[in-house]
């Protein structure tokens, strides 16, 4: 079976000051992380705070956007329309929770290479998901 992933609408995220420049960076086709200058561990969700040791010296840095597939779900039912859930772990080092998109979701695997892509929710704003890297 094939089961193409369709857009859907996306309601708007809260864009606060925290995490502003990480959403002027999607607007640009870019994914930020925050990056902490102690530990010099990769973090997401952007915080100002590393989550692993607790120091306030981070930065945003522009990530490669790519990574592999740890987990995901297909949500048939109860949807408009089927779409993808996952987990990606990315190349620097971070887990994001995210949609899987313009692909089969009948043929995600675990262990997938996925690149970013930036889809628009209903304000605009560029949201940050993925869809397979070619091959």
């Amino acid at each position: 079976m094939t089961t193409i992933a369709k857009d859907r609408e996306l309601p708007a995220p809260a864009i606060t000051p925290e995490n502003k420049p990480y959403f002027d960076g999607t607007a640009r086709g870019v994914f930020m992380l925050k990056y902490c200058d102690a530990c010099e561990r990769f973090h997401h969700y952007p915080r100002a705070i590393c989550p692993h040791c607790f120091s306030d010296r981070t930065r945003w840095v522009e990530a490669r956007g790519t990574g592999t597939i740890y987990t995901f779900s297909v949500l048939r039912l109860g949807t408009p329309t089927p779409f993808a859930l996952a987990y990606v772990q990315l190349d620097e080092g971070p887990r994001v929770m995210t949609n899987l998109v313009d692909c089969d979701l009948d043929a995600l695997a675990i262990g997938m290479r996925v690149r970013m892509v930036c889809k628009p929710a209903t304000d605009g704003t560029m949201i940050v998901m993925f869809t397979p890297a070619a091959r």
